[in-house]
């Protein structure tokens, strides 16, 4: 039986882990999985950062308004699979929370949010996260 992780400080950050590992934390902090490994998020975008992703979300939402594409915003999970492991050994290490994504096929959609690369993925720069979005994240997706 799996435990319930309820404090950051209970993980070995420099651990590995899973999307199944990554199902049990039910802590504040908001973190990303990226190759297995917990990155700290931070706790809430600066006023800037939100009037960008406000107004971003409404003109592609103008422009994906009369198709099928699904367009979501931060948080919401896209996990990302290593398809270049075995069948066998395919495991959710990457779970991600992009500012913006659109998805166009919508078989990717469900409960927990997107399995796999959205087709459209906006990541808005501030300066605590340019170098991870811009090297990790962009080298991810």
């Amino acid at each position: 039986m799996s435990t319930i992780i309820s404090n950051i400080k209970q993980l070995d950050l420099k651990a590995s882990y899973t999307y199944a590992d990554y199902l049990l934390w039910n802590f504040k902090d908001r973190v990303e999985l990226i190759k297995g490994k917990v990155f700290k998020m931070s706790p809430a975008p600066s006023s800037s950062h939100q009037r960008i992703s406000g107004e971003l979300t409404y003109q592609l939402s103008k422009v994906f308004r009369k198709t099928t594409c699904q367009m979501y915003v931060a948080p919401f999970d896209v996990r990302l699979i290593n398809f270049k492991q075995s069948t066998i050994d395919k495991k959710i290490l990457s779970v991600v929370q992009p500012d913006l994504c659109v998805i166009c096929d919508v078989e990717k959609i469900d409960e927990k949010g997107c399995i796999g690369t959205p087709d459209l993925i906006i990541e808005i720069l501030s300066p605590g996260n340019s170098n991870r979005e811009m090297t990790i994240k962009f080298d991810l997706y």
